[in-house]
């Protein structure tokens, strides 16, 4: 089973670099979009509905923001698309796909980099969220998060992390959050599959200062995985080979 994540920086974009052409020959069996930037009237041309796949959108209520959606070759069970605060289910942030037993998730957490009113939501997110993982961890699905998390955990997870410890995503707290996350019920697939990896590992890279062609990323987008799936994580890479935004699909390969 192969899952992929991926944050689109608008889906209608992405789709004009190619994105749908790769979709129909990654082998992905599901993949999770963040950041469509789109309603989903916007999105009724056949294009976004490519034959073989499902797909279900969240949408923000602000045009242009946010959003999330699922691609999966599969039908799902059920879809759900509320996590139960309207400060976040408003701007499209949460969908659920459930498989049998298994859910998977597309999730985009707030970013705080446009300054102190953002970082003070996304901090209320955190706060709000964290009794959310915990409540899934024990209703005895396996789960998949796939997102943005807009967290770069450790100095492994960003090339400029000393003069990045006063911003927001390599915030103490921010970090904090994320190391009680997965001492917890929450498994780091990419970083668990390879602990000693750097540079191979970043997700994103800011469009100033030609950081893609140096580098210079951070590794903010994640599949958290429940116990149980941890002995089926097979194999995960980062696609770098095409450019859909500024971040790059993170893939899990996960056995059967």
């Amino acid at each position: 089973m192969r899952i992929v994540s991926l944050n689109t920086n608008g889906l209608r974009s992405a789709a004009k670099k190619g994105f749908f052409d790769w979709l129909a020959v990654s082998g992905a069996d599901v993949v999770c979009i963040q950041e469509t930037k789109a309603q989903e009237a916007d999105l009724a041309d056949a294009l976004f509905h490519p034959a073989g796949w499902q797909v279900a959108f969240k949408s923000a209520v602000k045009k242009g923001y946010a959003g999330v959606a699922i691609y999966s070759r599969q039908k799902p069970d059920a879809v759900l698309d509320t996590l139960g605060a309207p400060e976040f289910d408003d701007e499209g942030r949460y969908l659920e796909a459930r498989f049998g037993k298994l859910s998977v998730i597309s999730l985009y957490l707030p970013s705080g980099s446009a300054g102190p009113e953002r970082q003070a939501s996304k901090d209320r997110f955190l706060a709000f969220f964290a009794p959310k993982l915990a409540e899934w961890a024990r209703a005895g699905r396996e789960v998949v998060i796939c997102g943005d998390w807009n967290i770069a955990h450790t100095e492994k997870d960003l090339k400029n992390w000393r003069g990045n410890r006063k911003n927001s995503g390599f915030l103490p707290h921010e970090r904090e959050w994320m190391s009680a996350t997965l001492a917890s019920d929450w498994v780091d697939a990419a970083r668990t599959l390879h602990p000693e990896l750097e540079g191979e590992l970043y997700t994103w890279w800011s469009n100033r200062g030609n950081a893609w062609e140096n580098n210079v990323g951070w590794r903010i987008d994640y599949q958290l995985v429940s116990p149980a799936l941890k002995p089926r994580l097979k194999a995960t890479s980062v696609l770098k080979s095409q450019r859909f935004s500024d971040h790059a699909p993170l893939i899990v390969d996960y056995a059967d």
